[in-house]
């Protein structure tokens, strides 16, 4: 069966979410001049239709963590079981099966110096059949994570857009720290960033009023987001590829700046290695990827090589 199409009122609603995925329901209806009903009826459609999830994800910046993209070459008989051991994992945000199948993505977020020699230093090497690992550090975001690729679509008009936003969460002086309680609520909402007080409140054991005063220091201090995933096909998307890009140093900075500006860009960052910005594109078809890659990323100044590989299986979201 071919996959539903969105309408506006989809559209606005999932951009509604990006802004701010725990909006109620009846705040978003009054900003679209709908009903809360309608509101209501729309998402739970798009969780069956698009299989739209609202899922809770921490910030490691805010955190004191660095994040590392992990590129892990494989013979093809192993590389869906050693995605599905990475998605597993609490610490990785997005696992994806590329090049064929002999090649396994991921970002992981190590919570200690231990946990990432652990894992890149003896665990991943040791693996059978991973034939080669290469591990490079986020050194800075230039678009993803807490800033999602929908709002590039401009859905919503500026009126509304202004109403749903929340305000610019501040720079932290020092890296925010977790508790017992902190980490079991962000636990809950990995599973379901629109978890009810009531629900979180039995999950973790606290009174409302704790988890609520809990839940707005973590948005506060922007240690937790809430990031909207959901199929891409609905929206015409059907090509996803990772783009790794060799710029030189002064203009890594320009280059980074100008295709967070992409709307084919749904991630951007510049990392260590000799490809030292990573992009993720995603675009209607193989010919709208030729035209991307050609026309604007090999427009830009500075750009000396860019490796391009498919992305075949998403085995784990991340936005």
């Amino acid at each position: 069966m071919a996959p539903q199409t969105l309408d506006a009122l989809d559209l606005k609603l999932l951009q509604a979410l990006e802004l701010d995925g725990r909006a109620p329901f009846n705040r978003i209806a009054r900003v679209l001049g709908v009903s809360d009903q309608t509101v209501a009826r729309r998402f739970r459609r798009l969780r069956g239709t698009a299989r739209l999830r609202i899922t809770g994800m921490t910030d490691g910046s805010r955190l004191g963590q660095d994040s590392w993209i992990v590129r892990l070459g494989c013979t093809p008989d192993v590389a869906a079981r050693l995605a599905a051991a990475l998605a597993e994992r609490p610490d990785t945000q997005f696992v994806d099966l590329v090049s064929g199948g002999t090649e396994v993505l991921c970002l992981m977020k190590p919570r200690s110096r231990q946990e990432r020699d652990e894992l890149l230093l003896e665990r991943l090497p040791r693996t059978p059949r991973v034939t080669s690992v290469s591990a490079h550090c986020v050194l800075h975001s230039f678009y993803g994570g807490p800033v999602g690729w929908l709002g590039k679509t401009s859905a919503l008009d500026p009126a509304e857009e202004a109403a749903l936003r929340l305000p610019a969460v501040p720079a932290v002086a020092a890296p925010v720290v977790l508790d017992a309680v902190d980490e079991a609520l962000l636990g809950m909402l990995r599973r379901d960033g629109r978890a009810t007080l009531a629900e979180l409140q039995a999950g973790t054991g606290q009174s409302e009023s704790v988890v609520r005063r809990r839940l707005d220091r973590l948005r506060g201090t922007g240690a937790l987001y809430f990031a909207v995933e959901y199929d891409h096909e609905p929206m015409g998307h059907d090509v996803e590829a990772m783009c790794w890009l060799t710029v030189t140093p002064h203009a890594l900075a320009a280059a980074g700046l100008a295709v967070a500006g992409h709307p084919e860009v749904r991630f951007a960052a510049a990392i260590t290695g000799q490809a030292n910005l990573t992009v993720s594109v995603l675009c209607r078809t193989t010919r709208d990827l030729y035209a991307y890659l050609s026309d604007r990323l090999g427009a830009l100044a500075g750009v000396q090589t860019v490796d391009t590989a498919l992305v075949l299986r998403r085995v784990k979201a991340f936005t």
